[in-house]
């Protein structure tokens, strides 16, 4: 019988699972049987997105939550460690923390808010992969390392050049740990999200102006939404995945090939 899909007694960690693209990842994982530790940096949001997985899932020993800033390394350490202890290993890594940018001119931009999209969304993976790589090349079965990128990373973001440098900084990553870390059967990829509603997005989408030029770009004539990427994180996370490394899944409805 052909089961790949099957994540029954995976432990996967989430980072930015407690909303958005996250949570619709994490609700996926768990309806095909794996255990999940969403992490968040605000804990009101990351309980009740606890609280709303197990609900789903009707299984409270399946879901866990850690309040972390993904951007401070010892939080990171602590955070991966705990969440060690309460899954028993960690087959699958998702680094999807981010923030978005603020819409500005590179030429009026601040040197801090270039660092701040820096810190949580290329250190953020950085330090997060670290202590994920870390764990399963120690454990010596391999898994799965998987970034949340966008769509920036490949298109020019104006007004948002530093959010762009930031996801293409991490494809690049994404590359060269697949070749580095293959050795330890660890494949690492990246996920390029198009135009998904979130709480992250709101905003623009409600934007007449914004929502005009851009809906009709989308051959799929809709705006994605987070349970679009639950088959992308279930296959990430599985064995059917087991020769896919360094490799750039761009979800967007088809929206950078019109």
């Amino acid at each position: 019988m052909y089961t790949p899909f099957d994540l029954s007694g995976r432990g996967v960690v989430i980072t930015g699972g407690n909303g958005g693209i996250g949570l619709g990842m994490a609700r996926a994982l768990l309806d095909s049987g794996a255990t999940v530790a969403i992490w968040g940096s605000n804990p009101d949001k990351t309980e009740n997105a606890r609280n709303q997985l197990v609900a789903a899932c009707g299984d409270a020993s399946r879901v866990h939550a850690f309040v972390c800033d993904v951007s401070d390394e010892a939080q990171v350490d602590s955070r991966f460690a705990a969440s060690v202890a309460a899954l028993g290993r960690v087959d699958a890594c998702f680094a999807n923390a981010g923030v978005s940018a603020k819409g500005t001119p590179m030429i009026e931009m601040t040197l801090e808010e270039f660092r701040r999209v820096q810190r949580i969304n290329v250190e953020g993976v950085f330090l997060t992969f670290r202590a994920a790589a870390r764990h399963m090349a120690a454990h010596g079965q391999g898994g799965s390392l998987v970034a949340t990128a966008s769509t920036a990373a490949i298109e020019g973001a104006a007004r948002n050049s530093h959010y762009g440098a930031s996801k293409g900084a991490v494809t690049a990553y994404v590359r060269a740990l697949a070749v580095e870390l293959a050795r330890h059967r660890i494949r690492v990829n990246s996920i390029l999200p198009g135009w998904i509603a979130t709480e992250m997005t709101a905003a623009s989408f409600a934007n007449p102006k914004f929502a005009a030029a851009v809906h009709p770009r989308i051959p799929a004539r809709r705006w994605g939404n987070i349970d679009d990427f639950g088959g992308i994180a279930v296959y990430l996370a599985s064995d059917a995945s087991g020769y896919t490394t360094g490799e750039q899944f761009v979800i967007d409805g088809g929206y950078t090939k019109f």
